[in-house]
């Protein structure tokens, strides 16, 4: 018995599967990367073979909360900031759902900065991606924690005196397992990334460069790329922290110079989930939170009686 019947099929998916029976009009402007993330979304999940039904995907407020809307699956359109806790209580609940969070760099990276930090630190079982445009474009163009020094907004008319977040040595620092970046206008790439991300058993960090024609004319298209890792001047281990911080400093610090280094920057195979620690230590269940629930006869648990009163 599973809490989502097709969790465990074994079938071909085809990536329509992932797109609204009645498609709702998308209301992103001409030219926007989110369209790109939500392509190569579709493709991932159709290449790994997950039934809709099989998927989670919580997003947060801004152009990208829209995601959802787009995407037909098990969603949550969280408030701004909040998309990560909602996912990783999912997560423990139910440890078969794939789950996806998603987010802008002013929800991941700003208001919800602090979830970030602490959900790689956990090293929750869930795939983060995050739209960086360096602005705020659902609201019309304010400087973002990822727009660059001396950028001209609403908020910042003499230019912005903050050098903004580096979110790759961000993720790595704060424990995250697995660390990519990846550009719309490089959709085989971003594909076969969040296939790799979503794969992953922990907390995997996607930087997903989505151009904002709209608001944010000066970051261009993100073009020319280069995939770090078919390029011979760029030649480090993925698996070592101490290559990958430096690989992603020069990327980051490269990405305002002009030029856009994309690839995967850091995964470490071995360390456990949070998911998987709590279950080894006997304070979560084997049998996942959501099954018990779908029983008739299961008698509700409180927490109380399970751990006692507090001396």
């Amino acid at each position: 018995m599973s809490a989502f019947n097709a969790i465990g099929a074994d079938r071909e998916v085809e990536r329509d599967e992932y797109t609204p029976g009645i498609e709702p009009q998308a209301t992103w402007c001409p030219g926007c990367g989110d369209f790109g993330v939500l392509k190569a979304l579709k493709g991932a999940m159709a290449d790994l073979g997950r039934d809709p039904e099989e998927v989670l995907l919580v997003t947060g407020i801004g152009c990208s909360g829209k995601l959802s809307s787009y995407f037909d699956s098990y969603g949550f359109h969280s408030i701004h900031g909040r998309s990560l806790p909602i996912a990783r209580a999912a997560k423990l609940a139910n440890p078969d759902l794939e789950v996806v969070a998603a987010g802008g760099d002013g929800d991941g990276y700003g208001i919800g900065g602090n979830h970030f930090m602490h959900t790689a630190r956990e090293n929750h079982d869930m795939t983060y991606i995050v739209f960086n445009n360096e602005i705020f474009g659902l609201t019309k163009g304010q400087t973002s924690p990822t727009s660059p020094k001396g950028h001209k907004s609403k908020t910042q008319p003499h230019g912005s005196a903050k050098s903004p977040i580096r979110p790759l040595t961000t993720a790595l620092t704060s424990g995250a397992t697995y660390v990519a970046r990846t550009a719309a206008v490089n959709p085989n790439q971003a594909q076969e990334i969040l296939v790799e991300a979503i794969e992953h058993d922990g907390f995997s960090h996607i930087d997903f460069l989505t151009q904002c024609p709209t608001w944010n004319k000066d970051a261009k298209q993100y073009v020319p790329y280069i995939d770090v890792q078919q390029n011979d001047d760029y030649d480090f281990d993925v698996s070592d922290r101490r290559d990958a911080a430096e690989m992603m400093q020069k990327t980051e610090s490269a990405l305002y110079e002009g030029e856009v280094l994309t690839g995967r920057f850091y995964h470490e195979a071995d360390r456990p989930s949070y998911g998987q620690e709590k279950r080894d230590l006997g304070e979560m269940p084997d049998e996942p939170l959501a099954e018990r629930y779908h029983e008739d006869d299961y008698e509700w648990e409180r927490s109380y009686d399970l751990l006692g009163p507090h001396k």
